[in-house]
């Protein structure tokens, strides 16, 4: 029987490299890093070129993190039936194309629909590379996950950086935006010229899901919700956050940002180890009460600007592992092909789409704290979640460990 990943396997009779393959996956995350968390420092930009409300740009995470949902609704399906790197070769090139020209757009209905687009391929990107790296790496990717998952950290550390120096050097933030592209472009090529892998599961029979791995599979794409929600808030509204507040200049906000990327990927190089010898369940449960106690921090003392660059540090450090290591939980209860890693994604995309816009709103409405109370809450919820997965979960498929 012909399956859709012996299909993505006939244009290239090359075999695998592990080791290259696993390399180009690491770039286009970090790639991905770099891309994504520019947003947030370029929010008052991106207003002023608008001529914009700062309220109003709670849209710009809607329209990304829809774009970013159909991406990852599209590419899963994609990878399982094409070959699975020029799928993402291919999505690079647009974001890069659409980065180039978010700065000329003047119109905020106009940027928004651009980021649809930006937001589409990027999730192209990230359901690609989590589901090719368990493709190839398969029983040893424990890891490498959090190796994956560091590099994005290391991207989105050094892209507040980097944008505010080129806003020093240039004024605007017209360079800021193409610099990053001109950076990531080079990866689509190395990608697509590295031969696509295959799922060996899918290659022997086809995999239905049980109805109670249906209910897994939802409840853990809620965990990803709330993660991922909680996640993109925090980066994209600290800023704006401690600029409002007096709590930092416009420079040492952006700083600010990367306080919290600089632990996020701090985080997630501890993580590299820590999946080799702790169980998921137990990282999972420290990183949610340090999430948990981190927001407290900024609440409780919320006109304290230390209080504001500790609990960033502190959200970052404990919010690095979560995705990667519930990512590898889930992957020793379901077969990971890339039509079911997309549900995580979706439901990742969702909480990127929904919490942002929810605490821009309350922002605007309420007042800077909202936004920070949001993040609080979701992550209170998400112990909660947690809880319920530990007992719907079930114990690991046959030949996984834990």
């Amino acid at each position: 029987m012909t399956t859709p990943n012996s299909v993505a396997a006939m244009p290239s009779q090359r075999p695998v490299r592990p080791i290259a393959s696993t390399a180009a996956y690491f770039a286009a995350i970090m790639g991905l890093g770099l891309i994504s968390a520019s947003l947030g420092p370029t929010l008052l930009g991106l207003a002023e070129n608008t001529h914009s409300e700062v309220s109003q740009m709670s849209y710009l995470f809607l329209a990304r993190s829809t774009g970013y949902m159909l991406g990852t609704l599209m590419g899963g399906h994609l990878i399982d039936s094409k070959p699975a790197h020029y799928v993402m070769a291919t999505a690079i090139v647009v974001i890069c194309t659409t980065i180039f020209m978010v700065p000329s757009v003047t119109l905020l209905v106009l940027l928004a629909l651009l980021l649809v687009v930006v937001g589409m391929s990027e999730g192209t990107v990230d359901v690609s590379s989590n589901t090719l790296l368990v493709w190839v790496q398969r029983d040893r990717v424990g890891p490498y996950m959090n190796a994956l998952h560091f590099f994005f950290g290391v991207g989105a550390f050094l892209s507040p950086i980097l944008v505010v120096q080129m806003v020093a050097w240039t004024g605007g933030i017209t360079w800021a935006y193409r610099t990053l592209a001109l950076l990531v472009v080079p990866l689509a090529l190395w990608i697509a010229l590295l031969p696509s892998p295959t799922h060996v599961a899918a290659e022997t029979t086809e995999t239905r899901l049980a109805s109670e791995n249906v209910l897994l599979l939802v409840t853990i794409a809620f965990f990803m919700f709330l993660t991922v929600g909680a996640e993109v808030t925090f980066a994209g509204w600290i800023y704006t956050y401690a600029a409002t507040l007096g709590l930092a200049t416009v420079t040492t906000a952006g700083y600010l940002t990367s306080v919290f990327w600089g632990t996020f990927t701090l985080g997630r190089l501890i993580g590299i180890p820590a999946a080799a010898v702790f169980r998921p369940r137990a990282i999972l449960l420290v990183d949610l009460i340090g999430c948990i106690a981190s927001m407290a921090v900024i609440l409780i003392w919320q006109d304290q600007a230390l209080a504001v660059w500790a609990g960033a540090a502190g959200f970052g450090l404990f919010m690095a592992t979560i995705f990667a290591t519930m990512f590898l939980w889930a992957e020793r209860r379901l077969d990971m092909t890339g039509s079911t890693a997309r549900w995580f994604f979706v439901g990742a995309s969702l909480g990127s789409m929904t919490l942002p816009w929810l605490a821009g709103q309350l922002f605007g409405r309420v007042g800077p704290g909202a936004a920070m109370a949001t993040v609080f809450v979701t992550m209170v919820v998400n112990l909660v979640v947690f809880f319920v997965l530990m007992r719907v979960g079930g114990a690991p498929r046959s030949g996984r460990v834990e």
